[in-house]
């Protein structure tokens, strides 16, 4: 007997029982909405809880991307001999296409959602679940639908701020590291800028929460195995989702950015 083909087997339809069960979360979901005017008071805790505390770890990331970012960029202009004069766009362009909206949902899978997972996920093993479900309580409503729609809205307000951050960021290096001024830079951004890059932006980092929120209620709801089992689906939620963050965007740069 072949154990290799046998795992293999196993993991393809552990594979696909998450997909479909995932879809079915989101079917839930979308269903749930409807309950939004009852639930408001679940939705700011979540938007303060998962939006605003994530914001002091956005801003210290987007100031070293920007920083990163200008100096790779005034790296590669000497190297090809072109004019520095170009670099706020480069930087422009960079920033707000990708990596903004990128590199804020990986960090906010990491810190969010783990933070999901971990709480649904302990109070699966703990049966606080199952408890809410037999005094009448739709967990979904409850734990689901607040969760994934903070998600939803806060990682594209994140990633506002983060564009912003971000060139602030790129302008400090430009200015200090690169000796190119202020207004040659900002000319530079302000020449490439285009809304329609921007608000590409927001939709890929609103679908990129909404498939965090989404992934951690789900490993966190599918916990099994006390401490250890609660462990391996925060583990499992990050991975999946920063995945699925690679993939998405990569779909979107063909959807929306086309060469």
């Amino acid at each position: 007997m072949d154990y290799g083909v046998i795992t293999l087997g196993r993991r393809g339809v552990n594979f696909i029982n998450r997909i479909g069960g995932l879809f079915i979360l989101l079917g839930r979901f979308i269903v749930s909405i409807k309950d939004i005017p009852r639930s408001m008071g679940l939705i700011f805790e979540q938007l303060y809880t998962i939006g605003v505390r994530s914001l002091p770890l956005i801003i210290v990331i987007s100031i070293f991307v920007g920083a990163v970012s200008a100096w790779q960029a005034a790296y590669q202009f000497k190297f090809i001999g072109a004019p520095l004069r170009y670099l706020g766009q480069a930087v422009g362009k960079a920033v707000v296409i990708e990596l903004a909206p990128v590199l804020s949902a990986l960090v906010f899978a990491g810190r969010v959602g783990a933070g999901i997972s971990a709480e649904l996920g302990s109070m699966r093993v703990t049966e606080q679940i199952d408890a809410l479900e037999s005094m009448g309580i739709s967990p979904i409503r409850y734990l689901v639908m607040p969760r994934v729609l903070s998600c939803l809205f806060m990682v594209p307000m994140l990633v506002v701020f983060a564009n912003f951050i971000a060139i602030v960021g790129g302008l400090v290096v430009a200015v200090l590291g690169v000796d190119i001024s202020t207004e040659m830079f900002l000319n530079g951004f302000r020449t490439s800028f285009k809304l329609t890059d921007f608000l590409d932006g927001l939709i890929k980092a609103g679908v990129f929460g909404m498939l965090i929120g989404l992934v951690g209620c789900y490993e966190g709801f599918h916990a099994e195995g006390g401490a250890e089992g609660v462990g391996r689906a925060t583990t499992t939620a990050v991975v999946i989702s920063s995945v699925l963050i690679l993939v998405f965007n990569f779909i979107f740069a063909i959807l929306l950015f086309r060469i």
